[in-house]
């Protein structure tokens, strides 16, 4: 489902990313671990081309992120086919990023009317269904600022949901939760992985990625120091840098 080969990122001299290579089955959960700075969300919003590429080729269900190929050159996709491509890859954001003027229903329905030109009635009765999923089926009528920080992300959840994403793509989705919020964010992604969606998630939840993950991966310093079965990698880390970064959060 996901492809990387020696993905590149700088932003003016400093580079983020320095040759990244990994590959994501569909249906696996691949978990990014690391240190702040190590370059895990940068790489998020690479496969998304929220951020463009300096070196290496992205590829998501066989089609390059944000470039075709063409007689040996990449050519950057037109703004409108970047949009339809990157309307397959739900993201949920750290911080929720709702539109805090519309409803639970509206925020998750609004995807597919303005991008996928869906029918309004059409697109409100699968958003009622996916509220309905993670738990808020009580709290279609609610606006942001009455829900909690777990359930304003469960609604997140669901509106990358609503666009029938082929993957998803999760940025420390519980690091601005209280800690008593977690544990519902969480048993939605479960629920998710058990449904077999391919996701990425970078987090610092350690139970989640030794139950969930197929894949458990080490950044640092913009590169993958250490991969594996997560169990493997965290009870016996091969490399040093590894032990030293889980011997300060286990």
């Amino acid at each position: 489902m996901v492809r990387a080969e020696g993905v590149r990122k700088r932003f003016g001299r400093l580079e983020v990313l320095r040759g990244i290579d990994l590959e994501v089955g569909s249906g696996q959960v691949l978990c990014i671990i690391g240190p702040s700075g190590s370059g895990k969300s940068t790489f998020l919003r690479c496969i998304n081309h929220l951020e463009k590429v300096d070196g290496g080729r992205l590829s998501v269900a066989g089609h390059l992120v944000g470039y075709r190929h063409q007689g040996g050159k990449l050519y950057e996709l037109r703004d409108r086919e970047v949009c339809a491509r990157r309307a397959e890859i739900g993201m949920v954001f750290q911080h929720f990023n709702l539109f805090p003027h519309m409803t639970a229903l509206d925020n998750v329905t609004i995807g597919p009317v303005r991008v996928k030109g869906e029918d309004r009635s059409t697109a409100a009765a699968r958003a009622r269904q996916l509220l309905e999923r993670v738990g808020l089926g009580d709290k279609v009528d609610a606006y942001p600022r009455q829900l909690s920080g777990g359930q304003q992300q469960r609604v997140a959840i669901a509106r990358a949901l609503g666009m029938e994403p082929k993957l998803m793509l999760f940025d420390e989705p519980t690091s601005a939760l209280d800690p008593e919020l977690v544990g519902e964010v969480l048993d939605v992604m479960r629920s998710l992985a058990l449904d077999g969606m391919t996701m990425i998630v970078v987090t610092h939840e350690i139970g989640f990625a030794r139950e969930v993950g197929d894949t458990l991966v080490f950044m640092d310093r913009g590169l993958i120091v250490e991969s594996g079965p997560p169990k493997q990698v965290l009870a016996n880390p091969a490399e040093m840098r590894t032990r030293a970064f889980l011997s300060r959060i286990l």
